[in-house]
Formats: C-alpha cells, structure tokens, sequence
C-alpha cells in the first residue's frame, strides 16, 4: 500500500489522503494510524481518494467505519471518493455507501 497526503488548501484545512494498492490486514494499521489524526481537526474536510486502491478487506472497511465515527465525533467532514467498481460493490455489501451518505445528509450527525 503506499499512502501520501495532500492538503488541498491549507487556509480551509481540507486533506486528501490518496491510497493506492491493497489495504488488508498487514496494511490497515498503517493506514489508520495515518488516517484517524486527520478526522480530529474540528471543521476540517477529509477525503479519502481510492482511485488506486485495487483491493480492500474487512479490516480496510473497520478503519473507514472508524474515521467516519471520529469525524463526526469531531465535526469534521468527511467524504470517500475514487471507488472502483470493486470496491464499490463492497461498500454496497456491507452498508458502508449507505452509512457515508446518511452521515453526509444529517450533516455529521448518526445514530450509531
């Protein structure tokens, strides 16, 4: 997995976070430690940019479920863009697409 971080405008902390590769269970814990951080900027924007990610397991959806949780702890937006069919499908499967949204329409706020 190979990971950068971009910040997009500094003077509206917004970051991208473009992961390319596999995120699975020997590459999610990297991927969280780098990822989690940036949901706890109050008023912030994270994307997560997966246009290159080929492959994704169960832990890769823990981490996403995890910074969605922080993010709307935090009040920070938080979005997922760039899926692949792949990976869409598994989004889908697991209720992942449907979360995302609901959380992005109640304006940060779930019931979870």
């Amino acid at each position: 997995m190979n990971l950068s971080i971009e910040r997009e405008n500094q003077r509206i902390n917004t970051n991208r976070v473009v992961v390319s590769g596999e995120i699975d269970v020997y590459t999610a814990p990297e991927f969280k430690k780098n990822l989690l951080p940036l949901t706890e900027l109050n008023g912030g924007t994270l994307i997560v940019d997966l246009n290159k990610t080929n492959y994704m397991d169960s832990t890769a959806i823990g981490v996403i479920v995890a910074a969605l949780k922080s993010s709307v702890k935090h009040h920070c937006k938080f979005s997922v863009v760039g899926l692949t069919p792949r990976i869409e499908r598994l989004f889908e499967i697991t209720g992942l697409t449907e979360l995302i949204a609901r959380t992005q329409v109640s304006g940060g706020e779930t019931n979870d």
